[in-house]
């Protein structure tokens, strides 16, 4: 399997938040080529501005790990992680971050590269025409 196969089960996740009334952003975290975690947001689900798809795919992994570091995973999310995302990530000392679109107002790349842990790899541009296309029909439709 690889990074395309992955971010589309994030894009899978990403349409059911969409479905919700949720911004349509999707994450899964996968370990030894096994998907361990997958979520999406859940901010107005929960009325929690911190339930992003990324802290619930932290929360999921740790707890199917049975330990708070997230080392030898990856984790695909269809939209650049925000600062916030990106401190929890540094946190949890995940070895690996892909995701699809940019967010050229809130990604944590806009604020400083050092966000992630410095082991952390990251790649981007997977599938994003898709991810990106998913948001901004999600926003236009909420605009009418």
């Amino acid at each position: 399997m690889d990074d395309t196969f992955y971010m589309q089960q994030a894009l899978n996740e990403a349409r059911k938040s969409a479905v919700k009334g949720e911004v349509p952003v999707g994450a899964v975290i996968v370990a030894s080529n096994r998907i361990i975690a997958r979520t999406h947001n859940l901010t107005e689900t929960l009325n929690d501005v911190t339930a992003h798809a990324e802290i619930q795919a932290i929360t999921a992994a740790a707890e199917y790990l049975g330990g708070k570091y997230l080392t030898d995973c990856t984790m695909y999310v269809t939209l650049e992680p925000c600062a916030m995302c990106a401190g929890a990530l540094y946190w949890s000392k995940i070895s690996r971050v892909v995701w699809g679109a940019s967010d050229e107002k809130r990604g944590f790349s806009n604020h400083s590269s050092s966000l992630l842990h410095p082991q952390t790899e990251t790649t981007w541009g997977i599938l994003a025409h898709d991810c990106a296309t998913l948001l901004t029909a999600f926003f236009q439709s909420k605009r009418k």
